[in-house]
């Protein structure tokens, strides 16, 4: 099919949640994408995320295969090795304790807000369930995940919204304890804020934060949907900030691009959800277990430390380029954030970058950049060709 039939089909057949940019995507190497005729994309958004392998990766092909011919799915009620596996890998290269599997990021952070509660009902009771968030930030899109957001647009519409939340600033214990009380049961935090426009959390207000919950017997929930996989140079964004979290969800680069996500727990946790009091039908599924191994495989503590010098690079060479639309640059790693100055429009910034070949996103009042962890530097390199000549 052309691009244009794609994109009628699309108009046609499938509801407009999104606000797609005009491109069809037809396939990929490394972090290089193509439309249907051809044209080539330098990747910078990683379908936001999740390719953290980027594309055409032979040995993540072919574990898929591989699995999928032995056994595509069978039930939770059962066991199986790759699941199994990969909750073993986690769990030692984190120090957490155990793993629950399930598909994707909302469904992860309601698996934490319920755990959070259940620790507190069943040592307090009832009464003591309510989680503070962050301002600015976002935790999914569910009913009870869209009101743990800390941002008023998104609590709209779709009333009545799950109760048991209230916020507090980032990087102010002032305001954390303004927002205490003794009906809390956890914090819960992205450690660095990624769809409110890719802000770090100071380390100090983080090691604050950790202490407090230890005085005042609250869980620690550290959101790791968009930070975690290797996506900061660390395996774990918590792995940045000195912490162990009570518990930790992760999803979008778990499984190099299929739908995979869960929670870990730490040893005070592992045993809160008990049979009947969660589940999932395809969470744990084998082939996108088998694909999350190769995943743990590639990142090694060598192929971090290189995301980490990827990151240092596209930082310094995009706030080089001295754009007139950009100003300076933040985050982690390959979870870049670039500033964009008074009288310039983000999304038009957007739009023209990809009509020249370079596929960027915005968050919060910025541009956001997530390349494939496994992009070259002579990507990097054309990438930023295609910035200097569209924006300079």
């Amino acid at each position: 099919m052309t691009s244009q039939q794609i994109k009628d089909l699309t108009h046609q057949y499938i509801m407009t949640t999104y606000g797609r940019f005009p491109v069809a995507i037809d396939h990929g190497q490394g972090a290089t994408l193509y439309d249907p005729e051809g044209n080539a994309y330098i990747d910078f958004t990683s379908g936001i995320g999740v390719t953290d392998l980027g594309y055409g990766n032979q040995a993540w092909a072919d574990a898929i295969s591989a699995q999928a011919k032995k056994l595509g799915h069978v039930s939770n009620l059962f066991y199986t090795e790759p699941a199994a596996r990969l909750a073993e890998t986690l769990c030692k290269r984190t120090g957490e304790s155990c793993v629950f599997f399930a598909n994707g990021g909302g469904e992860a952070n309601e698996g934490m807000i319920k755990l959070a509660r259940k620790y507190s009902f069943d040592k307090y009771g009832k009464g003591r369930a309510t989680i503070i968030t962050l301002n600015n930030s976002f935790h999914g899109r569910t009913i009870t995940t869209l009101m743990a957001t800390g941002q008023e647009v998104f609590h709209n519409y779709f009333f009545p919204f799950t109760e048991g939340f209230r916020y507090a600033d980032a990087n102010s214990l002032e305001s954390l304890e303004a927002a205490a009380g003794d009906d809390v049961c956890a914090v819960m935090m992205e450690l660095v804020q990624g769809e409110g426009g890719v802000l770090p959390l100071d380390y100090e207000y983080v090691q604050a934060v950790k202490k407090l919950c230890e005085e005042r017997d609250w869980l620690l929930l550290a959101d790791e949907v968009q930070t975690g996989v290797g996506r900061t140079g660390k395996l774990f964004a918590f792995q940045q900030y000195d912490i162990l979290p009570d518990v930790v969800s992760f999803a979008k680069g778990i499984a190099g691009g299929l739908p995979m996500s869960g929670i870990m727990a730490n040893e005070k946790c592992r045993n809160v959800l008990g049979p009947g009091t969660h589940a999932t039908t395809f969470g744990a599924n084998p082939v996108c277990a088998a694909a999350g191994l190769v995943v743990q495989e590639t990142l090694t503590d060598a192929f971090l430390e290189d995301v980490q010098a990827k990151g240092t690079y596209l930082r310094n060479q995009i706030e080089a380029l001295d754009l007139p639309c950009f100003g300076k640059t933040r985050g982690m790693g390959l979870m870049i954030g670039i500033e964009v100055k008074d009288g310039y429009n983000k999304s038009e910034i957007a739009n023209k970058l990809i009509e020249n070949g370079l596929l960027v996103l915005t968050a919060g009042p910025g541009m956001r950049l997530l390349p494939p962890l496994v992009i070259t530097k002579e990507e990097m390199d054309q990438g930023l060709a295609i910035m200097k000549k569209t924006l300079g």
